[in-house]
Formats: structure tokens, C-alpha cells, sequence
């Protein structure tokens, strides 16, 4: 267990580093920069799952597509969901979004809580139930200062959960599903690289790029296969709670590129985060709860 909460943080801190690390590829815009990390991402990862034994999972998700022709509809539009997922976190600290964006990392949790409610039927504890009423008191206050809650953070908290809802309908929702997601996302990549007037002439004046380019896919394919390995070695509630390490460092990442958080926004922000400490605190409660169970079956 101890090397599966070091590779889980570690993939956090490699994640949060990457949104610190888009910001240092100027001139290049937030959609080169997405580009030129899905064109080095998917093969890294490619490499990864011929390594770990996980190809099958894309030959069964291939040879799927004869059977289930809604797979051809279906597996794009999950490429598209996630697709901009990934564009808006390179996106979002490069101009100077990057607090909205943690915000909807901070609040995804929440809504999966009220997925999971009305969409499968789940019964959310007492505390779950609390931690969605202070996101509700954090989401009033944002309609109440700004009119309205940022798409930036809508963006995130909702598209996610989608991303994640269509992926088990599909039955895609695996390493495999994830890399032909990858795979589709490619094309679209490489009209973002390509498609600019003299795409290599950032690279002639700033030289340094190149190999900023080539260290952006080397962190990238890392944090993924960090996340990957942790999600196997550690109970799934466990890995859970650890998922909120990452947008914590979001936040400093953000605050550190001189992002701020303004003094009406403070009420959403410790709403938010009171509703994530509720969380936490429900989820110790599970992890120890399933401790004991073991314990004792043991004995």
C-alpha cells in the first residue's frame, strides 16, 4: 500500500506540475500546447498498456464495434467529452483561469454524489447530503456576486461526470476505452500543431521548446501511468480520497502563476472546500469501516 499513496501523489504533483508547466511554453497557444501533449501522450500510453498486458482491452473494444454499432457513434463523442477536458487544463493556466478550473475539479466530486443519487439509485450518507448542501451554499453565493457560476468551472464539474456517465454506458470505461479516446482525440491535435501559419516558427526563435515540448509528453505519460499503477495498488476508497490532493495543488499552482482569489469569491471557495472536507471525513469512515471488516473476517 505504501508504494501505491506514493504513486498517487505522485501523479498529483506530476499533474499539478504539468498545469504549472504550460505556462512556460510561450509563445505557443493553449491549443498547440494540448496538441503536441496528445500527439506525445498517446503513443507513451500505447506503449504502456502493450507493457502491462492491457492491449486486450482495446482488441475487445474494437472487435466490439461489429456487434454494437452505436460504438461508432458513441466512442467519438466520448473522445469529444474528454477531449475538452484535457484542452481546458492546458487552457486554463496559460490564461490565467486556472482557479476557476480548480473550483470545478473541487466540485465534480459533489456532483457525482447527486449522479449517482437520481441517476443510479444510490442512497448518499448524512454527510454526503451536507457536503452537497454547502456546494449549493458556495454555488448560490457565486450566482449572487457574479451572476452566475464560471464556465470555466461548469466546464469541469459537469463535463467530467458526463465524460464518466456515457463511458459506462458504453462499456468503455477501462485503460483501453481510455487510449482509443486518445486515439480519436489525435487527429484533432494535429490540426491544432499543424494548422497555424508556420507551426515550427516558435520553435526557430525559442529553440528551448523543442525540448519542452518532448519533457511536456514525458510528465504527461508519467502522471498517467503513475495514476494508473496507484489505482491498482490501493482500495478503491482510499484512491478516492487521494484524488483531492490534486486540485489543492491546483490551487497553489494557480495562486503561484498570480491568480487571486477575490475577496467576494472567499464564501464559494470555503463552501466548497468544507463540502470536500465532508467528503473526506466520509470516506475515512468507509476505509476504516471496510479495515475492520477485514480484521475481524480474518480472525
Amino acid at each position: 500500500m505504501t508504494k501505491g499513496l506514493a504513486l498517487s501523489v505522485f501523479s498529483s504533483v506530476l499533474f499539478a506540475f504539468l498545469y504549472y508547466y504550460a505556462s512556460l511554453m510561450q509563445p505557443l497557444s493553449a491549443e498547440v500546447v494540448f496538441g503536441w501533449r496528445m500527439l506525445l501522450t498517446m503513443p507513451c500510453a500505447g506503449l504502456f498498456l502493450l507493457y502491462s498486458g492491457d492491449w486486450r482491452l482495446v482488441k475487445t473494444l474494437f472487435s466490439a464495434l461489429k456487434s454494437r454499432p452505436v460504438l461508432w457513434f458513441g466512442l467519438p463523442l466520448s473522445a469529444a467529452l474528454v477531449g475538452v477536458q484535457l484542452w481546458i487544463f492546458m487552457w486554463a493556466p496559460i490564461n490565467g483561469r486556472g482557479l476557476p478550473v480548480s473550483l470545478g475539479y473541487f466540485m465534480m466530486p459533489l456532483v457525482l454524489v447527486l449522479i449517482g443519487r437520481f441517476l443510479y439509485q444510490e442512497r448518499p450518507s448524512r454527510l454526503q447530503w451536507a457536503a452537497v448542501g454547502f456546494a449549493a451554499v458556495g454555488v448560490g453565493n457565486e450566482l449572487w456576486q457574479a451572476g452566475g457560476v464560471s464556465w470555466e468551472t461548469m466546464v469541469v464539474a459537469i463535463g467530467y461526470p458526463a465524460y464518466f456517465v456515457w463511458r459506462r454506458w458504453l462499456g468503455s470505461d477501462n485503460l483501453g476505452g481510455l487510449w482509443v479516446d486518445m486515439l480519436l482525440i489525435v487527429p484533432v491535435a494535429a490540426w491544432f500543431v499543424l494548422s497555424i501559419d508556420m507551426p515550427f516558427a516558435a520553435f526557430d526563435q525559442r529553440p528551448v521548446l523543442w525540448l519542452l515540448v518532448l519533457g511536456l509528453g514525458m510528465v504527461s505519460a508519467l502522471a498517467l501511468v503513475c495514476y494508473i499503477l496507484a489505482s491498482r495498488r490501493l482500495p478503491f476508497s482510499l484512491f478516492g480520497l487521494l484524488g483531492y490532493v490534486e486540485p489543492i495543488l491546483l490551487v497553489f499552482v494557480s495562486l503561484i502563476l498570480g491568480e487571486s482569489i477575490k475577496a467576494e469569491e472567499w464564501p464559494t471557495y470555503i463552501a466548497i472546500w468544507l463540502a470536500v472536507a465532508l467528503l473526506v471525513v466520509e470516506g475515512v469512515k468507509q476505509l476504516l469501516a471496510f479495515r475492520r471488516y477485514r480484521f475481524n473476517d480474518r480472525r
